[in-house]
């Protein structure tokens, strides 16, 4: 399976850093980069043959994988559609919609990919819709090619992107946000910045080990940390108080009404 990406940017360089460390090798792989430096950084770090030219990207290959900026893909759509040859279609970018892209190539092998950046370290996670057209074949394809960053979720409705997007795309940010928040907590305590980091960032880090390693819901490993009277409870009836639940949820509904958006703003026929 030969696999062309339109894009070089920190997607691309993870799924392509995941492929090559599950037995895809560099001859399988071209990307097509506008911009020389990253490029060669490419041509450099991975060993891939990176071209500025689409056509030249695109010859000879089973799967293109669109990973260009949201308001880039439709005009890179458009110069991709003249040279398709049945090829399965993967995008990357967030808010376009199936069916505009289908619209814009002249295809309908198109499936929607929503990754979010831990995939950089293989640790991410992406929400996957296929259109009907996509063959079995297909979707096995483009589960094999985001399985190579990170874990993997088929969704039965397009509408689900959008929630996928707002819980695990943009929800690295959320856990950033908390983590800023107790490492400032912990320098008020009187910890210097460095040990600050350490304490916030290892109690995320085992906590969501924890979780992953229980079968056990959130709420159950929650009540378990917490003792009658003793200093959790006294901080979870704090941002209880202060509908910190409620704040974060109602968040996660505003980006996927974003993401809707999104998709209105920037699809349309061609």
């Amino acid at each position: 399976m030969n696999i062309c990406f339109v894009g070089g940017g920190n997607m691309a360089t993870a799924l392509i850093g995941g492929l090559l460390q599950r037995d895809f090798v560099a001859a399988q792989l071209r990307v097509v980069e506008i911009n020389a430096d990253s490029r060669a950084k490419l041509q450099s770090e991975f060993g891939v043959r990176a071209t500025a030219e689409l056509a030249e990207g695109v010859a000879g290959s089973d799967t293109i994988v669109l990973a260009v900026k949201p308001q880039q893909l439709r005009a890179a759509a458009l110069q991709l559609a003249p040279l398709l040859a049945g090829q399965l279609l993967v995008s990357i970018a967030a808010g376009i919609r199936a069916a505009d892209l289908a619209s814009w190539l002249g295809s309908q092998n198109v499936v929607r990919a929503m990754p979010n950046t831990p995939a950089l370290i293989r640790c991410g996670v992406s929400g996957l819709y296929a259109l009907p057209a996509v063959s079995a074949a297909q979707r096995e394809t483009a589960q094999q090619i985001l399985a190579a960053a990170g874990s993997t979720l088929w969704l039965e409705s397009e509408a689900m992107v959008d929630a996928v997007t707002a819980v695990s795309g943009s929800g690295p940010a959320y856990v950033f946000y908390f983590i800023e928040a107790m490492q400032q907590a912990a320098r008020e305590l009187g910890f210097s910045p460095q040990d600050a980091r350490r304490l916030a960032l290892d109690t995320f880090l085992g906590a969501a080990k924890l979780a992953d390693a229980s079968a056990d819901d959130a709420a159950v490993l929650r009540a378990r940390v917490t003792s009658k009277n003793g200093t959790t409870e006294r901080a979870l009836l704090d941002m209880e108080a202060n509908d910190v639940k409620r704040h974060i949820v109602a968040a996660v509904h505003a980006a996927a009404v974003r993401a809707k958006e999104m998709g209105d703003e920037l699809g349309g026929a061609a």
